[in-house]
């Protein structure tokens, strides 16, 4: 069967996230698009986004969010509200598009029940964990003492258990995940699959920034990602705070790219905190935005401190980092060290005082700085690619369908995500060949000024 001629049909569901904003979910369902896999995603909409929308062949239905979710009551009403959502859309999309397999990511963990009421039509079930829930949970709120505590954590391990029971197959993002599955979900080896959150490098690469983005700061520091009570983000702030009134650096500027539920509160410490001066936040971003700011950074932040999810979770940004080219400065965290590697930074969880030292030895020594770098490009290339990343991912949909590659199949690899267009930014390319140019532009960030204009009219 050739990729024109396959017909399999694959519905992705996302709950905390719209796509194509999350860009795993998005590199997912265009590897299987990529590979002949017909696709549907059902997932909220973002602001401004339509009921229904097709993006390059996939078919995305999107349903209004719930309101903001306060404590134990408001997260019950918010799963209960998308499931009913999505179970209704699954309808809708079963009767436009059908679908032999459902893929769901979590978290919630609740979409086994959506699986297995569907199960009795022959649909297949593929559980892509992104998170450890109970893990998550211990992580904002504490090991529970209380009755009701271990209530709440022990529901969460009955969901997970749950989903692990329905799921054909399991994908995790990381080789912590998937032993998690194995030993605390019973699940065989060969059923759980890792498939990193890599970046396309072909498509996430470095770009001449536009000078204004420094808007006259000496030094540059960058963070991307979500903004919740997890995340660590508030650790950036007293860093700054260290930085700019304890050690002088008032030349450093932080931009904090991403949303979530903390942002509005991270902004007013921001402000108590006197650093209005020092720091941005962009709030939501698109591709073009994260290339030029990216570009732009001397070092990536990882705030994130050792919790017990943290610890297992890969950090998306370290290797968004990576593909920039910038060295990153972070808590240590095991999966984190698997990500950099020798191209990052790693500081004792919590460590403001050390984070700051770091960061400052990583200013004050360009060379340094310019190696690790070039380095952690190199690794995210060679070892963390999307490429690899989506020959596994649709390998476990082959294998489950019982449908292998053939020659016009495999004439597609490498696979590599297209931009949905053109844009300034990727005219505006670094020659990563050019490896004198290369250097120079890791050490400076900027544009080389004698070629620039005219480097920009020819790639126009």
């Amino acid at each position: 069967m050739t990729a024109s001629s396959r017909r399999s049909r694959v519905l992705v569901i996302v709950q905390n996230l719209p796509v194509p904003l999350d860009r795993r979910v998005w590199l997912e369902c265009q590897a299987l698009r990529a590979q002949g896999y017909e696709v549907s995603v059902i997932c909220p909409k973002g602001p401004g986004d339509p009921g229904y929308e097709e993006i390059d062949g996939v078919h995305i239905h999107k349903y209004a969010p719930a309101p903001e979710a306060k404590g134990l009551l408001g997260f019950a009403i918010e799963f209960a509200y998308s499931w009913v959502r999505t179970a209704l859309l699954s309808l809708l999309v079963r009767r436009r598009h059908g679908f032999d397999v459902i893929q769901a990511c979590n978290p919630p963990d609740t979409y086994w029940l959506l699986a297995l009421l569907w199960r009795i039509r022959g649909v297949k079930f593929v559980f892509d964990q992104h998170d450890l829930n109970p893990e998550l949970y211990i992580s904002r709120f504490g090991k529970p003492a209380g009755l009701a505590g271990r209530m709440q954590l022990g529901a969460l391990a009955l969901l997970e258990r749950n989903t692990y029971r329905v799921a054909d197959r399991v994908i995790s993002t990381n080789g912590s995940y998937k032993r998690v599955a194995e030993r605390r979900g019973g699940l065989d080896p060969a059923l759980v699959t890792v498939v990193r959150s890599g970046p396309d490098t072909t498509v996430m690469r470095p770009i001449y920034p536009d000078p204004a983005i420094r808007a006259g700061a000496e030094h540059v520091l960058a963070y991307i990602g979500i903004m919740g009570p997890q995340d660590g983000v508030e650790n950036i702030l007293a860093v700054m705070d260290e930085l700019v009134h304890r050690r002088g650096r008032t030349g450093v500027r932080a931009v904090l790219m991403g949303f979530g539920d903390c942002l509005e509160d991270l902004r007013r410490e921001c402000t108590e905190r006197r650093l209005d001066q020092n720091v941005v936040f962009t709030g939501r971003v698109g591709p073009a935005e994260i290339a030029q700011n990216l570009s732009a950074a001397d070092l990536g932040l990882g705030p994130d401190l050792n919790t017990p999810l943290n610890n297992v979770s890969t950090m998306n940004k370290t290797m968004e980092y990576m593909a920039y080219a910038l060295p990153s400065v972070s808590f240590d965290l095991v999966e984190t060290r698997v990500s950099a590697g020798e191209t990052g930074v790693f500081i004792p969880s919590g460590d403001i005082v050390g984070f700051a030292d770091a960061v400052e030895a990583l200013l004050d020594d360009p060379e340094r700085r310019t190696q690790l770098g070039l380095a952690a490009r190199r690794r995210v290339v060679a070892e963390l690619d999307w490429k690899p990343q989506a020959e596994a991912y649709v390998g476990v949909f082959d294998a489950l369908m019982d449908e292998y590659p053939d020659a016009a199949r495999l004439a597609v690899w490498p696979y590599a995500a297209r931009p949905e267009k053109a844009t300034s930014a990727d005219r505006a390319s670094v020659d990563l060949d050019d490896a004198e140019e290369f250097a120079r532009f890791v050490r400076e960030r900027t544009a080389p000024s004698a070629v620039a204009p005219s480097r920009r009219s020819e790639d126009g």
